[in-house]
């Protein structure tokens, strides 16, 4: 999720060069986890790292975290913010530099639930690391390079997300092998930000490859829950 000397930036080019798409599903936990691990922390090192950056900063969160993302570690800035900022800005690059008869056409971004109420509870609580803030800032540049470079763009809003895989135990959904009941599979679609809830990633991966396709999701922003 972060550019290093041994993948940076320019290596997404590669990517992306020839590509008519992309969709874009990076980031971390709201709330220091192992995930956070980066910048020659280990993922059991995170939790003193945290605490050091707290205390040493007057046990002030907000700093303790620029403290963190400074550090290297993957915080919310560094993957929501500054990592999506790098991949909108290489998929300018790559839409330039596209032939006419094979451009680049549409990024889509997952974003999450409360970016646009993040200043409301109980997103508040959620954004006490940042992670609305910089999910902001990632469509921000989404939206940004799409419009600078003449491709489309898509921000898809989950909630909370449930069911398999279950491979990353970093998330309480997945330690916890969290699911829904069959009668809590049906899809509900709000533009915006408006409406709250969970959503199945199965449900989630669909709509994003949905969104390449579907003409009403071209520069659109909209929330994504399962609901009875």
């Amino acid at each position: 999720a972060r550019a290093t000397p041994d993948a940076p930036p320019e290596a997404l080019e590669g990517a992306l060069s020839g590509a008519a798409a992309a969709i874009v599903c990076t980031g971390t936990t709201a709330f220091p986890t192992k995930a956070w691990a980066g910048g020659g922390v280990g993922a059991d090192d995170v939790s003193g790292k945290v605490w050091q950056a707290w205390s040493g900063n007057g046990f002030d969160f907000k700093k303790a975290v620029a403290a963190l993302t400074a550090a290297g570690l993957n915080t919310p800035d560094a993957v929501d913010a500054r990592g999506v900022e790098v991949i909108a800005a290489a998929a300018g690059r790559a839409a330039a530099a596209a032939p006419a008869d094979r451009p680049f056409k549409h990024l889509v971004l997952m974003s999450s639930i409360g970016v646009r109420r993040r200043d409301s509870f109980p997103f508040v609580v959620l954004n006490a690391a940042g992670v609305l803030d910089a999910k902001a800032v990632g469509e921000a540049a989404v939206q940004a390079a799409a419009q600078q470079k003449g491709f489309a763009w898509t921000i898809v809003r989950p909630g909370q997300l449930f069911g398999g895989p279950y491979e990353n135990n970093f998330y309480l959904g997945t330690l916890f092998q969290l699911d829904k009941d069959a009668s809590t599979k049906a899809v509900t679609f709000r533009q915006g930000d408006e409406i709250a809830g969970d959503t199945l990633r199965s449900t989630l991966a669909e709509v994003l490859v949905q969104s390449l396709s579907n003409s009403a999701a071209r520069n659109a922003e909209f929330t994504v829950i399962n609901v009875k």
